[in-house]
């Protein structure tokens, strides 16, 4: 039994409600002018205390760093403090906007870091197109910072700028495109399987878009045990197989054409998904990049994660009237949001609190794993993952992600999973704890009246 399509009265109430949050963001960002302001985080009780946090008490620590350098993790923010760095060659779906454009993303993301995982980040945007450039500028800024997130650059450069600084910086970089959305798909699609019973290891999977998304989503289910040659990938030029002689050699597309689509389809996204059991589209804004007669050529059960922003491919209850089992897109306002906030705020704090030299597949499967196993407690086919506001989601994957960065000899600091659970509740209860007092006592006015 398929569910029945919504009638024209209910679809543009949908409709209207899909575009409320657009409406909400210019009065919203208008009236507050940005999202993030820095706060003190020590008493100023007189003017004496000016002496103690700078001139001249502030020598003291300084020339202790200068002799040990180590102890900038003591005696500075920097333990807790990351950057996030983008060109604004490729924003949510409105493409290469520039870098001052895309201010708003970064300032978003700092907001969900601090209020989700309790790390201060802290908004850059660089006029950097060339990535031999914006490779060169963060590593200079590299001595300020605990860690990297990488965010909405355009592929292929995306790969090589994270590469290159992966190799060559001592703090972990991370593209939260690329590893936060993998991961977040993950597990995702780890709960999805368990509600129609279905294997990992057996499912066929279409994957609409080969972008920063697609190319990591690929490589970090194949390495959790999908198997690539039941995989057919689309990107602009179709399916990608041995037989797409236009890729540049040992790029990251050309380099999924050899492992996927052994049985050479030739064609696009309905020749992808026919018979399919599982469709993960991160492609173009929609409705219509996947119809539904598609979802209804796939295999029986089949599982659909339409995550295009601002719109997803196919809207919800078009898939589901269409014979999908499970739907989800990437919007807060649908069931089953698959939305790389669930676990980037919480990877990064369980990578700073052990000081890891860097984030790896493991710790994204440690982290996927904590994630999916919290929601399974109420998996239903509207909820494969827990909500954004399940707040001990974060210090579990945090305490998790720190563990394995010690299993893995990474981690410059050793602490237990209780330690880890207990220093990530209590960094994210302050941040959110500032805030409500923030907002309680005015400081932070109430969001404006339409």
């Amino acid at each position: 039994m398929t569910n029945q399509p919504p009638n024209p009265q209910e679809l543009q109430r949908r409709l209207e409600k899909a575009a409320k949050p657009a409406a909400d963001a210019m009065l919203g960002h208008a009236y507050y002018r940005g999202k993030m302001a820095t706060q003190l985080k020590v008493p100023v009780r007189g003017l004496e205390d000016f002496s103690i946090w700078y001139s001249p008490g502030v020598a003291a620590p300084c020339q202790a760093i200068a002799e040990t350098p180590g102890r900038v993790y003591e005696l500075t923010n920097i333990g807790n403090t990351i950057a996030v760095i983008s060109d604004g060659s490729r924003v949510l779906g409105l493409g290469n906007i520039g870098p001052q454009a895309s201010l708003p993303v970064m300032e978003g993301k700092s907001l969900l870091f601090k209020y989700l995982g309790g790390v201060d980040a802290v908004p850059l945007v660089l006029d950097a197109s060339d990535p031999e450039d914006f490779v060169e500028t963060v590593l200079r800024l590299q001595p300020g910072f605990g860690g990297i997130n990488l965010e909405d650059i355009a592929q292929p450069k995306c790969f090589e700028i994270l590469d290159r600084l992966r190799e060559a910086t001592r703090i972990p970089v991370w593209h939260d495109d690329q590893q936060g959305t993998a991961t977040v798909t993950l597990a995702g699609l780890m709960n999805a399987l368990k509600l129609v019973d279905k294997d990992k290891a057996e499912i066929r999977l279409a994957l609409i878009g080969a972008g920063a998304a697609g190319v990591a989503i690929a490589r970090l289910l194949f390495a959790w045990g999908v198997d690539p040659a039941k995989t057919i990938i689309v990107d602009a030029g179709g399916t990608l197989g041995k037989h797409r002689d236009d890729l540049p050699p040992f790029s990251p597309a050309w380099t999924l054409c050899q492992t996927t689509n052994p049985g050479g389809v030739i064609g696009g996204i309905p020749e992808a998904m026919a018979d399919a059991d599982v469709v993960i589209a991160y492609s173009a804004p929609g409705p219509g990049i996947i119809q539904p007669e598609w979802v209804a050529r796939m295999a029986p059960d089949p599982i659909v994660f339409a995550c295009a922003n601002p719109v997803p491919e196919i809207w919800p209850w078009e898939a589901k009237a269409a014979g999908a089992a499970v739907v989800a897109t990437g919007r807060s306002d649908f069931p089953n949001q698959v939305n790389n906030a669930l676990c980037f705020p919480a990877i990064f704090r369980g990578a700073l609190d052990v000081r890891a030299s860097t984030i790896t597949e493991e710790m994204c499967f440690a982290a996927a794993a904590a994630l999916a196993d919290w929601g399974t407690a109420d998996l239903d086919a509207d909820h494969i993952l827990p909500p954004l506001t399940e707040m001990a989601i974060y210090p579990l994957q945090a305490a998790a992600v720190g563990l394995q960065a010690q299993a893995q000899g990474i981690a410059q600091v050793q602490l237990s999973f209780d330690q880890l659970l207990d220093r990530a509740q209590a960094m994210i209860g302050a941040a959110q704890a500032v805030t409500d007092v923030l907002m309680s006592e005015g400081c932070i006015p109430p969001f404006p009246e339409d």
